[in-house]
């Protein structure tokens, strides 16, 4: 199974921008259907964030982060972005990525997380 790690996270004011990373080790992207990023927030459920397909052709974002967020891949370096620009308060929780089903809704593997807070 892969392993996945994630870095980037911090606090940040609103408005700002942070980039993820989430390295994988174990296995390569391509083993998995697709890959994605979500996020939780305390008291509140896990949120898809974003997600790539292994082709790593076609994203797919939550509406909520559309416009705002870009993600992308290295295969060479077996590593997933997530690029976070005008971050909101409301973007605050701990993200982690996670190998997933083609539809983002099963988690093969994931990460144990970054935090990310967006200061007002």
């Amino acid at each position: 199974q892969v392993q996945l790690v994630e870095s980037g996270g911090g606090l940040v004011q609103a408005g700002g921008s942070l980039r993820l990373s989430c390295a994988a080790s174990g296995r390569t992207f391509g083993n998995y259907p697709a890959m994605g990023w979500f996020r939780q927030a305390p008291g509140k459920e896990r949120e898809f964030v974003a997600g790539i397909s292994w082709s790593g052709v076609s994203g797919s974002y939550a509406d909520s982060v559309k416009g705002r967020f870009a993600i992308s891949r290295d295969s060479a370096k077996n590593t997933m972005y997530l690029q976070m620009n005008n971050l909101k308060p409301e973007d605050t929780a701990i993200y982690y990525c996670a190998a997933t089903n083609s539809a983002y809704n099963v988690l093969i593997s994931r990460g144990q997380g970054t935090q990310v807070t967006v200061s007002s």
